[in-house]
């Protein structure tokens, strides 16, 4: 039977198989010495032992078509990352970081702007202007009032999505209305520092639907871009790839070098200076972290 692991606590992995449920399942030893570790969303293969019980073990683990390292999961169709369109205010550097590492592990990604009730038409032109170029879906949603909701909802279909976001923006909230029977515990805001307690404490896929799964992941407050050299982080901003006329200088970093195509676009508007000035500081923090 091929089925797909939810979430794995403690040595036992709980497989949903289509139309029959959750198995509690352990993995066999041949896992040990291929030095396989089975991952939350592996699609696997089990012997079903009890089927009252709904026990069984896991035989195989089919061949992953992606996987991430934070959180650890596998099979990843794409990532929805949420954001508060204030309350507290986006930043918008810790968003840039996490498009820089999807697009890293070329995971698709979309941003989704929460209480946009909260925010004027003018200010929501103002947020779309800074990532209509970056490669990722933009959306506005209210989960308080229910806007947007459906069509977010659209784009999770037949696919396994993973999302994130910093405490406090109403990422546990977001999936309580898309799925209400996930009952996900939402935390309390702290009114005094506008940022939520950390409530997502393991990896865990929700089945919302044939072929459909969400993952929450627990809120980041910082992300630190390891694995990457500095000079591949060019390569992680879509809106940099859109110009025929190529920079003077062959391995442009798009920095200090003199006729650079990416610098002139920044000056006459054609790229986000929000996005650019994210850009030279994370190259910045990737120069020096080599030091270390």
């Amino acid at each position: 039977m091929h089925g797909k692991i939810m979430k794995g606590i403690a040595g036992f992995y709980y497989v949903n198989l289509e139309s029959l449920g959750l198995y509690e399942c352990k993995a066999k030893g041949v896992f040990r010495n291929k030095k396989i570790k089975p991952l939350v969303g592996d699609n696997v293969e089990i012997d079903i032992i009890d089927e009252d019980k709904k026990v069984g073990n896991i035989t195989d683990v089919i061949e992953r078509k992606s996987e991430l390292i934070r959180p650890a999961v596998a099979n990843v169709d794409q990532a929805i990352v949420i954001f508060a369109a204030a309350d507290p205010a986006p930043n918008l550097n810790l968003l840039d970081r996490f498009l820089v590492m999807m697009q890293n592990q070329n995971i698709e990604t979309i941003i989704c702007f929460n209480k946009i009730d909260k925010i004027s038409e003018e200010e929501k032109d103002a947020i779309e202007a800074i990532y209509k170029d970056s490669g990722s879906k933009v959306k506005f949603i209210s989960v308080r009032f229910d806007k947007g909701l459906e069509e977010v909802k659209e784009l999770l279909k037949n696919k396994t999505t993973v999302l994130a976001g910093p405490s406090g923006v109403g990422k546990s909230s977001f999936v309580n209305k898309i799925n209400p029977e996930a009952e996900m515990e939402t935390g309390a805001i702290s009114e005094k520092i506008k940022r939520g307690k950390h409530t997502t404490r393991h990896s865990e896929l929700i089945y919302l639907g044939e072929e459909t799964y969400i993952m929450d992941t627990p809120g980041f407050s910082s992300l630190a871009l390891f694995d990457m050299e500095k000079e591949d982080l060019k390569e992680c901003y879509p809106e940099f790839y859109m110009f025929d006329e190529p920079c003077r200088f062959l391995g442009c970093v798009h920095i200090n070098e003199p006729n650079c195509v990416i610098k002139e676009n920044v000056q006459n508007g054609k790229i986000s200076e929000t996005r650019y000035l994210n850009y030279k500081l994370l190259y910045e923090e990737l120069k020096n972290q080599k030091r270390y």
